[in-house]
């Protein structure tokens, strides 16, 4: 059956080609304002010679794919542009010593994309771990104490973005916001299950019409600014580079991979949730680390970003109630359509920020939302100190340390991000307080709404 008792939908061809393609749509759109901020980043570290939006999007619709290859075809995540590399970009962009001291920016650039690599394929040391001990004693090491507040992080974390894209335009933020409401509490059928790309349409139709009648934003600044579109082209091919390695940008950006798998493993267990089902156990964690890790090193090869399982993405999933890996899949060939065609690609990327920042307000709190869903399904016990002092140097790590930490080794700076830091720490406290209440599987119904539990 396509349609649950919860009302979720699991096999959209029951709604057939035309709506499979909107919802399709919703997801690209969803995706789209963060995985193009990436490069947008990146050439600001490298004076104009960083990341090509068009490659980032081909890198993404086809790393997607190759991760539901690894995943059998049964996990519905995107993976768009991983925000955990972009202190490494900015210190391989730096580098002045060596054999960077005489090099440009544009290539610079190779070496950090081989770093990337190398990051990717470490992705691949934790899944055959994972392989030969077996999930069930490496998530002993995840209960619901520290999966939750995880994330819980993972949502707020995004939470300041949000804020602060919505407040370039709070007009247009508050009508993207409250059509994206109405449609999923009122809308009637296929309505009901695309308020995201409502939101999106109508909002940016409005900002279309105050164009037209003059209007800025609050600061003076254009509302939609089509610079972009009127100089592309409408076929291009993306400009692809092969990576170049060197073990100084190496050094920078593997240990990265650290914090990336740590974010994986916090998203895999927000859509087991949100979707109910067990994909840390099937098709298993090694699986979705191994298409995530292959997924990022085959980008950075030809000279994209790391990739990494998307927050929005899930939120969607959780607003519309569509759970079909199907959907994804055509949301990822959307991607790499517009990584060919630069016109439509910059139309897109001419979405208000204040638009993006509405719709965010949405997704990032869903996700916030349903830590908060696997902390109570669980019954954490927070009477107990030890509990409590997990939960809170988690959040405080998550959302504290907004940098991250970064630190010195044999000359080379690393940064941790804030969520790989509270993972860690989570992790470490969980091991040595005493008093542990959670044995893992002794709880299958609520193991199993953190998307967690072993079935017999």
């Amino acid at each position: 059956m396509s349609q649950q008792q919860d009302g979720a939908i699991r096999d959209a061809r029951t709604l057939g080609i035309p709506k499979m393609l909107l919802l399709g749509l919703q997801h690209m759109f969803a995706m789209f304002g963060a995985t193009i901020l990436v490069p947008v980043l990146t050439n600001s570290y490298f004076e104009g010679e960083g990341l090509s939006i068009q490659v980032t999007l081909v890198c993404a619709g086809l790393g997607t794919l190759f991760f539901h290859v690894c995943s059998k075809f049964k996990v519905p995540a995107f993976l768009g542009s991983s925000f955990a590399f972009l202190g490494g970009y900015a210190t391989v962009a730096s580098m002045n010593t060596g054999k960077f001291a005489d090099m440009t920016m544009g290539e610079k650039l190779p070496y950090a994309c081989g770093g990337v690599v190398v990051a990717g394929l470490l992705y691949l040391v934790l899944a055959l771990i994972i392989k030969v001990l077996g999930v069930k004693k490496v998530m002993r090491f995840l209960p619901p104490v520290v999966t939750g507040p995880i994330i819980i992080c993972i949502g707020l974390s995004l939470a300041p973005s949000a804020v602060s894209n919505a407040s370039t335009n709070w007009f247009l933020a508050i009508i993207a916001f409250a059509v994206i409401v109405v449609f999923n509490i009122w809308g009637k059928g296929m309505f009901k299950i695309i308020p995201i790309l409502m939101g999106v349409v109508i909002s940016y139709a409005v900002a279309l019409i105050m164009q037209t009648m003059g209007m800025t934003n609050p600061d003076g600044s254009v509302i939609l600014d089509f610079s972009g579109v009127a100089a592309a082209g409408w076929v291009g091919l993306p400009p692809f580079q092969i990576c170049k390695f060197d073990i100084s940008a190496i050094l920078v950006m593997a240990p990265i991979a650290l914090a990336a798998m740590m974010e994986h493993i916090g998203d895999m267990s927000a859509i087991s949730a949100t979707v109910g089902e067990n994909f840390i156990e099937d098709p298993g964690l090694h699986r979705t680390l191994v298409g995530d890790g292959l997924a990022t090193s085959l980008s950075a090869l030809f000279g994209g970003p790391a990739n990494t399982t998307y927050g929005e993405n899930t939120g969607v999933l959780e607003l519309s109630k569509v759970y079909d890996p199907r959907v994804i899949r055509l949301a990822a060939i959307f991607a790499v359509v517009l990584g060919f065609i630069p016109k439509v690609a910059e139309v897109i990327g001419s979405m208000p920020a204040s638009i993006i920042g509405g719709v965010s307000f949405m997704l990032y709190g869903m996700i916030s939302a349903i830590g908060v869903r696997n902390v109570v399904e669980n019954n954490v016990d927070f009477t107990k100190s030890r509990n409590l002092i997990i939960a809170a140097v988690i959040l405080v790590s998550g959302l504290g340390f907004s940098d991250g930490l970064t630190f010195t080794v044999f000359g080379t700076s690393i940064t941790l991000t804030a969520l790989s830091l509270a993972a860690i720490l989570g992790i470490l406290l969980n091991l040595i307080l005493p008093g542990n209440d959670y044995v893992f599987g002794e709880n299958p119904e609520g193991d199993q709404h953190r998307g967690v539990n072993m079935k017999p």
